[in-house]
């Protein structure tokens, strides 16, 4: 169950001098990949997927209030759109190349669920998975490629009233970061930071390739030495194996052994059927065959143009 509170925003925002080219770079805060819509829905899609227990319940209200403080950015970086775009040319003479078209267009003015290139917001940005341990993993990624972008929009702009919104949004990723990381190690030991590694712990350990699952693999055509980094040798984060190094020459290879597409996909190049018929009876005699079109007939080729 939700509410809303009236017409509060839940920070401030002003804007000293309206900058409709700034309004269209604030669009990525909404409706960009690392935007506030990708991650309310992220989280509340996650929290309608935990199981209804006591178990889950601090988890579940964890991500259903962060969730709802996500909307309250969007209307944030909406407030900010529009005053930003207050001022702006709507006549054909004027200029409106410094900003949105479909923003005057469509929205009179106003912000759209779009990135800073208009493409429109897309559903699979969003990350729910369905296991708690993936999904925090998710979240710590969304919130620093969030936090990142709001430092960036921070540099993009002298408008005091706009550095101190993105400060707030700045400060409040970094609380999600933290918060989710402090999550992820609160399903495992608490001690031990990456405990709920290998994601999904819950596969069983004998069904997994023993020989690979702790092997780093170099694919540079030039064989290469072991470097010794720390994550070729020593004990993994997870303390259930052990780092080496491999070069994919190491391995033996493996032939596909696909000489022959299925003929309901009409992927070969070469006639059949009809077309086959209609190539003899006009002397072309070309053996197509049901093969990928590498043999071209090219023995009945040379007995069609006549010999001894």
């Amino acid at each position: 169950m939700f509410y809303h509170e009236g017409d509060q925003l839940q920070y401030q925002v002003e804007v000293e001098e309206p900058d409709p080219e700034f309004a269209k770079m604030l669009q990525e805060g909404i409706g960009g990949v690392e935007g506030e819509l990708r991650v309310a829905l992220q989280y509340m899609a996650q929290a309608m997927g935990l199981p209804k227990t006591e178990k889950f319940k601090p988890y579940r209200r964890a991500l259903i209030d962060t969730a709802a403080e996500e909307f309250g950015h969007i209307e944030m970086y909406a407030t900010a759109i529009h005053k930003n775009l207050q001022g702006s040319s709507t006549s054909v003479g004027g200029d409106p190349t410094n900003y949105q078209p479909r923003q005057y267009l469509t929205a009179g003015l106003n912000p759209l669920f779009t990135d800073a290139n208009g493409t429109p917001f897309n559903g699979n940005y969003v990350m729910a998975s369905g296991n708690l341990a993936a999904d925090m993993t998710a979240n710590i990624a969304a919130e620093s490629t969030g936090r990142q972008l709001a430092c960036r929009l921070y540099n993009m702009t002298d408008d005091p009233g706009m550095k101190d919104m993105l400060s707030y949004l700045i400060a409040r990723d970094t609380m999600h970061q933290n918060q989710w990381i402090q999550i992820l190690k609160d399903l495992g030991d608490s001690e031990a930071a990456f405990d709920a590694f290998p994601i999904p712990d819950s596969f069983p350990d004998e069904a997994e390739n023993q020989e690979f699952n702790y092997a780093f693999m170099s694919t540079n055509l030039d064989e290469q030495p072991d470097p010794e980094t720390p994550w070729t040798t020593g004990i993994s984060p997870d303390d259930e194996g052990t780092f080496s190094y491999i070069t994919q020459q190491d391995l033996d290879g493996f032939d596909p052994k696909i000489e022959k597409s299925d003929p309901a996909t009409f992927n070969s190049p070469v006639p059949q059927g009809e077309d086959t018929l209609a190539t003899e009876e006009n002397g072309g005699g070309t053996d197509t065959g049901t093969d990928t079109g590498t043999d071209t007939g090219t023995d009945t080729a040379t007995d069609s143009g006549g010999g001894e």
